[in-house]
Protein backbone atom coordinates (compact mmCIF):
# COMPACT_ATOMS: atom_id res chain seq x y z
CA UNK A 1 0.00 0.00 0.00
CA UNK A 2 1.09 2.99 -1.04
CA UNK A 3 2.34 6.04 1.92
CA UNK A 4 0.03 8.57 1.84
CA UNK A 5 -0.14 12.44 3.29
CA UNK A 6 -2.82 13.97 4.86
CA UNK A 7 -2.92 17.33 3.99
CA UNK A 8 -5.23 19.94 4.85
CA UNK A 9 -7.38 21.36 3.03
CA UNK A 10 -10.82 23.65 2.71
CA UNK A 11 -13.45 22.08 1.83
CA UNK A 12 -15.98 23.49 -1.06
CA UNK A 13 -18.15 26.05 -0.81
CA UNK A 14 -20.90 23.69 -0.93
CA UNK A 15 -20.59 22.52 2.06
CA UNK A 16 -22.14 25.51 3.75
CA UNK A 17 -25.70 24.30 2.96
CA UNK A 18 -25.06 20.61 3.33
CA UNK A 19 -22.19 20.28 5.51
CA UNK A 20 -21.46 23.38 7.48
CA UNK A 21 -18.31 23.56 9.02
CA UNK A 22 -16.52 20.55 7.06
CA UNK A 23 -12.85 20.97 6.89
CA UNK A 24 -11.36 18.55 4.44
CA UNK A 25 -7.95 16.38 5.10
CA UNK A 26 -7.79 15.19 1.64
CA UNK A 27 -5.77 11.94 0.86
CA UNK A 28 -2.79 13.00 -1.23
CA UNK A 29 0.65 10.86 -2.27
CA UNK A 30 3.39 12.27 -1.28
CA UNK A 31 6.32 10.33 -2.45
CA UNK A 32 7.94 10.56 -5.94
CA UNK A 33 6.38 8.29 -8.79
CA UNK A 34 8.02 4.77 -8.68
CA UNK A 35 6.83 3.88 -12.38
CA UNK A 36 7.85 8.29 -13.49
CA UNK A 37 10.17 9.23 -11.06
CA UNK A 38 8.09 12.19 -11.03
CA UNK A 39 7.70 14.26 -7.71
CA UNK A 40 4.07 15.49 -6.97
CA UNK A 41 2.53 18.38 -8.94
CA UNK A 42 5.41 17.70 -12.23
CA UNK A 43 3.34 18.27 -15.48
CA UNK A 44 3.83 17.93 -18.67
CA UNK A 45 3.05 19.91 -22.07
CA UNK A 46 -0.45 22.17 -21.66
CA UNK A 47 -2.89 21.73 -23.34
CA UNK A 48 -5.43 24.66 -24.78
CA UNK A 49 -7.79 23.46 -22.29
CA UNK A 50 -5.46 24.41 -19.42
CA UNK A 51 -4.74 20.89 -18.69
CA UNK A 52 -1.48 18.78 -19.20
CA UNK A 53 -1.59 17.26 -23.09
CA UNK A 54 -0.50 13.19 -23.16
CA UNK A 55 -0.16 11.16 -26.23
CA UNK A 56 -2.25 8.01 -25.44
CA UNK A 57 -2.70 5.11 -27.51
CA UNK A 58 -5.88 2.88 -27.54
CA UNK A 59 -6.34 1.16 -24.60
CA UNK A 60 -6.06 -1.98 -24.77
CA UNK A 61 -9.28 -3.79 -23.24
CA UNK A 62 -8.52 -7.35 -24.34
CA UNK A 63 -5.14 -7.23 -23.20
CA UNK A 64 -6.14 -5.56 -20.41
CA UNK A 65 -9.20 -8.34 -19.52
CA UNK A 66 -6.55 -11.50 -19.87
CA UNK A 67 -4.03 -10.01 -17.54
CA UNK A 68 -7.09 -9.46 -14.69
CA UNK A 69 -8.55 -12.58 -15.43
CA UNK A 70 -5.11 -14.18 -14.96
CA UNK A 71 -4.24 -12.13 -11.42
CA UNK A 72 -7.87 -13.53 -10.27
CA UNK A 73 -7.27 -16.88 -11.15
CA UNK A 74 -3.90 -17.01 -8.58
CA UNK A 75 -6.08 -15.21 -6.02
CA UNK A 76 -8.52 -16.91 -3.51
CA UNK A 77 -12.03 -15.58 -3.77
CA UNK A 78 -13.95 -13.70 -6.07
CA UNK A 79 -13.41 -10.16 -7.83
CA UNK A 80 -15.29 -7.49 -10.05
CA UNK A 81 -14.29 -4.18 -11.35
CA UNK A 82 -14.92 -1.07 -12.92
CA UNK A 83 -13.28 2.43 -13.97
CA UNK A 84 -13.81 5.21 -16.10
CA UNK A 85 -11.46 8.23 -16.58
CA UNK A 86 -13.32 11.18 -16.96
CA UNK A 87 -10.94 13.20 -18.77
CA UNK A 88 -10.39 10.69 -21.66
CA UNK A 89 -13.74 8.65 -21.83
CA UNK A 90 -11.35 5.24 -21.43
CA UNK A 91 -13.60 2.42 -19.08
CA UNK A 92 -13.07 -0.80 -18.25
CA UNK A 93 -14.85 -3.65 -16.49
CA UNK A 94 -14.25 -7.08 -15.63
CA UNK A 95 -16.97 -9.28 -14.14
CA UNK A 96 -18.11 -6.00 -13.27
CA UNK A 97 -21.73 -6.85 -13.33
CA UNK A 98 -21.17 -9.20 -10.86
CA UNK A 99 -23.26 -9.22 -7.33
CA UNK A 100 -21.75 -9.00 -4.06
CA UNK A 101 -22.14 -8.12 -0.90
CA UNK A 102 -22.03 -4.44 -0.17
CA UNK A 103 -20.64 -4.38 2.93
CA UNK A 104 -20.03 -0.09 4.25
CA UNK A 105 -19.34 0.98 0.95
CA UNK A 106 -23.44 1.46 1.07
CA UNK A 107 -22.89 3.83 3.24
CA UNK A 108 -22.50 6.25 0.29
CA UNK A 109 -26.03 5.21 -1.14
CA UNK A 110 -27.34 5.43 2.08
CA UNK A 111 -25.96 9.63 2.37
CA UNK A 112 -26.77 10.30 -1.23
CA UNK A 113 -30.40 8.47 -1.01
CA UNK A 114 -30.90 10.64 2.71
CA UNK A 115 -29.74 13.85 0.70
CA UNK A 116 -32.44 13.26 -1.73
CA UNK A 117 -35.20 13.36 0.24
CA UNK A 118 -33.97 15.82 1.82
CA UNK A 119 -33.68 18.17 -1.59
CA UNK A 120 -36.90 16.97 -2.54
CA UNK A 121 -38.47 18.34 1.29
CA UNK A 122 -36.42 21.73 0.20
CA UNK A 123 -34.04 21.31 2.96
CA UNK A 124 -30.76 20.54 4.53
CA UNK A 125 -29.56 17.88 6.55
CA UNK A 126 -29.96 18.53 10.30
CA UNK A 127 -26.97 19.05 12.78
CA UNK A 128 -27.53 15.65 14.13
CA UNK A 129 -27.89 14.66 11.03
CA UNK A 130 -24.39 15.76 9.61
CA UNK A 131 -23.05 14.64 12.79
CA UNK A 132 -23.82 11.15 11.57
CA UNK A 133 -23.12 11.37 8.54
CA UNK A 134 -19.31 12.47 9.15
CA UNK A 135 -19.40 9.13 11.60
CA UNK A 136 -20.60 7.10 8.97
CA UNK A 137 -18.50 8.25 6.20
CA UNK A 138 -15.16 9.09 7.80
CA UNK A 139 -15.01 6.66 10.55
CA UNK A 140 -17.54 4.02 9.15
CA UNK A 141 -19.39 3.98 12.20
CA UNK A 142 -22.00 1.08 11.90
CA UNK A 143 -24.65 2.66 14.47
CA UNK A 144 -24.28 6.14 12.41
CA UNK A 145 -25.87 3.97 9.43
CA UNK A 146 -28.37 2.32 11.36
CA UNK A 147 -29.76 5.57 11.86
CA UNK A 148 -29.44 7.25 8.53
CA UNK A 149 -30.68 4.03 6.82
CA UNK A 150 -33.57 4.78 9.17
CA UNK A 151 -34.24 8.42 8.39
CA UNK A 152 -33.65 7.33 4.16
CA UNK A 153 -36.74 4.96 4.37
CA UNK A 154 -34.52 1.61 4.85
CA UNK A 155 -34.12 0.02 2.08
CA UNK A 156 -37.50 1.16 0.23
CA UNK A 157 -36.39 4.59 0.46
CA UNK A 158 -33.12 3.62 -1.02
CA UNK A 159 -34.27 1.66 -3.86
CA UNK A 160 -36.27 4.76 -4.96
CA UNK A 161 -32.82 6.67 -4.71
CA UNK A 162 -31.08 4.01 -6.84
CA UNK A 163 -34.17 4.13 -9.58
CA UNK A 164 -33.19 7.96 -9.82
CA UNK A 165 -30.04 7.71 -9.70
CA UNK A 166 -30.01 4.79 -12.19
CA UNK A 167 -28.54 1.98 -10.09
CA UNK A 168 -30.04 -1.18 -11.45
CA UNK A 169 -27.97 -4.21 -9.78
CA UNK A 170 -28.31 -2.84 -5.95
CA UNK A 171 -30.84 -4.25 -3.51
CA UNK A 172 -30.87 -2.57 -0.54
CA UNK A 173 -32.26 -5.44 2.18
CA UNK A 174 -34.87 -3.57 3.98
CA UNK A 175 -33.29 -2.74 7.21
CA UNK A 176 -29.40 -4.82 7.28
CA UNK A 177 -27.68 -2.04 4.88
CA UNK A 178 -24.73 -3.69 5.18
CA UNK A 179 -26.18 -7.54 3.49
CA UNK A 180 -27.54 -5.32 0.62
CA UNK A 181 -26.24 -6.51 -2.96
CA UNK A 182 -24.39 -4.18 -5.39
CA UNK A 183 -22.01 -4.43 -8.37
CA UNK A 184 -19.09 -2.68 -9.45
CA UNK A 185 -20.88 -1.25 -12.73
CA UNK A 186 -23.73 0.14 -9.93
CA UNK A 187 -20.83 1.53 -7.79
CA UNK A 188 -19.56 3.36 -10.81
CA UNK A 189 -22.69 5.13 -11.60
CA UNK A 190 -23.45 6.25 -8.33
CA UNK A 191 -19.93 7.70 -8.46
CA UNK A 192 -20.79 9.58 -11.54
CA UNK A 193 -23.91 11.02 -10.43
CA UNK A 194 -21.41 12.44 -7.56
CA UNK A 195 -19.23 13.69 -9.72
CA UNK A 196 -21.41 14.77 -12.66
CA UNK A 197 -24.73 16.23 -13.12
CA UNK A 198 -26.87 13.46 -11.47
CA UNK A 199 -30.35 14.19 -9.86
CA UNK A 200 -28.50 15.43 -6.47
CA UNK A 201 -27.78 18.95 -6.59
CA UNK A 202 -23.95 20.35 -6.64
CA UNK A 203 -24.02 21.13 -2.97
CA UNK A 204 -25.12 17.34 -1.86
CA UNK A 205 -23.09 16.29 -4.07
CA UNK A 206 -19.46 17.97 -3.26
CA UNK A 207 -20.42 17.16 0.35
CA UNK A 208 -20.86 13.89 -0.12
CA UNK A 209 -16.86 13.29 -2.07
CA UNK A 210 -16.14 15.88 0.53
CA UNK A 211 -16.44 13.57 3.26
CA UNK A 212 -14.97 10.43 1.36
CA UNK A 213 -11.91 12.34 0.53
CA UNK A 214 -11.60 12.79 4.72
CA UNK A 215 -11.67 8.89 5.69
CA UNK A 216 -9.93 8.16 8.72
CA UNK A 217 -6.03 7.55 7.96
CA UNK A 218 -6.33 3.66 8.45
CA UNK A 219 -8.86 3.22 6.12
CA UNK A 220 -7.50 5.17 3.56
CA UNK A 221 -6.55 1.42 1.75
CA UNK A 222 -8.21 0.05 -1.72
CA UNK A 223 -8.72 2.20 -4.66
CA UNK A 224 -5.95 4.77 -2.82
CA UNK A 225 -3.34 2.04 -3.97
CA UNK A 226 -3.33 3.55 -7.96
CA UNK A 227 -3.53 7.12 -7.14
CA UNK A 228 -0.13 9.02 -8.42
CA UNK A 229 1.86 11.26 -6.37
CA UNK A 230 -0.17 14.88 -5.67
CA UNK A 231 -3.66 13.36 -6.97
CA UNK A 232 -6.49 13.45 -4.75
CA UNK A 233 -8.37 10.73 -3.46
CA UNK A 234 -12.28 10.68 -1.98
CA UNK A 235 -12.92 6.79 -0.71
CA UNK A 236 -15.01 4.60 0.57
CA UNK A 237 -14.35 0.88 1.84
CA UNK A 238 -16.06 -1.98 3.04
CA UNK A 239 -15.22 -4.86 4.95
CA UNK A 240 -17.11 -7.75 6.70
CA UNK A 241 -17.22 -11.38 7.15
CA UNK A 242 -20.10 -13.33 5.46
CA UNK A 243 -22.13 -16.01 7.04
CA UNK A 244 -25.60 -16.37 5.74
CA UNK A 245 -24.48 -14.83 1.86
CA UNK A 246 -21.92 -17.24 1.25
CA UNK A 247 -18.68 -17.48 3.45
CA UNK A 248 -15.12 -15.96 3.80
CA UNK A 249 -14.54 -11.67 3.46
CA UNK A 250 -16.39 -9.11 1.51
CA UNK A 251 -13.89 -6.79 0.84
CA UNK A 252 -15.18 -3.62 -1.13
CA UNK A 253 -13.85 0.02 -2.29
CA UNK A 254 -14.76 2.68 -4.19
CA UNK A 255 -13.38 5.83 -5.49
CA UNK A 256 -12.30 9.16 -7.24
CA UNK A 257 -8.91 9.38 -7.84
CA UNK A 258 -8.83 13.20 -9.58
CA UNK A 259 -5.05 14.78 -11.08
CA UNK A 260 -3.97 16.98 -13.29
CA UNK A 261 -4.45 14.18 -16.55
CA UNK A 262 -7.08 12.13 -15.11
CA UNK A 263 -9.96 12.06 -12.97
CA UNK A 264 -10.84 8.20 -12.37
CA UNK A 265 -14.14 6.70 -10.59
CA UNK A 266 -12.99 3.26 -9.54
CA UNK A 267 -14.96 0.32 -7.63
CA UNK A 268 -13.39 -2.84 -7.11
CA UNK A 269 -15.51 -5.95 -5.10
CA UNK A 270 -14.46 -9.00 -3.73
CA UNK A 271 -16.19 -11.90 -2.14
CA UNK A 272 -14.83 -15.19 -0.25
CA UNK A 273 -11.26 -14.01 0.49
CA UNK A 274 -9.98 -16.32 3.38
CA UNK A 275 -8.91 -13.35 5.44
CA UNK A 276 -9.19 -9.58 5.32
CA UNK A 277 -5.35 -9.36 4.17
CA UNK A 278 -6.00 -11.14 1.51
CA UNK A 279 -9.13 -9.15 0.02
CA UNK A 280 -7.08 -6.01 0.43
CA UNK A 281 -4.24 -7.32 -1.48
CA UNK A 282 -6.81 -8.32 -4.35
CA UNK A 283 -8.56 -5.11 -4.19
CA UNK A 284 -5.47 -2.94 -4.12
CA UNK A 285 -3.76 -4.75 -7.12
CA UNK A 286 -6.58 -4.64 -9.22
CA UNK A 287 -7.32 -1.14 -8.91
CA UNK A 288 -3.68 -0.54 -9.76
CA UNK A 289 -3.36 -2.87 -12.33
CA UNK A 290 -6.50 -1.66 -14.01
CA UNK A 291 -5.80 2.18 -13.82
CA UNK A 292 -1.93 2.38 -14.58
CA UNK A 293 -3.20 0.48 -17.70
CA UNK A 294 -6.04 3.43 -18.33
CA UNK A 295 -3.40 6.19 -17.82
CA UNK A 296 -1.17 5.07 -20.71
Amino acid sequence: MRRQLIVLALAASAAATAGAGLTARWIMSDEPDRKTGVQAGATGPVGKDGTAAVARRPLDTARLRQTVRAYNAQRPGKAGVMAVDLRTGRSFGENEKGRFVSASIMKVDILTGLLLRRQNDRRGLSESEKDLARQMIRESDNSAADALYAESGYGSGIREANRRLGLTETTPFQTSWGSSLTSPADQVRLLTSLAGNGPLGPPGREYVLGLMGTVLREQAWGVSAAARPGERVALKNGWTPVREQGHGWTINSIGRITGPDHDFLVAVCSGENPTMEDGVTTVEHMADLVVSTMRQ
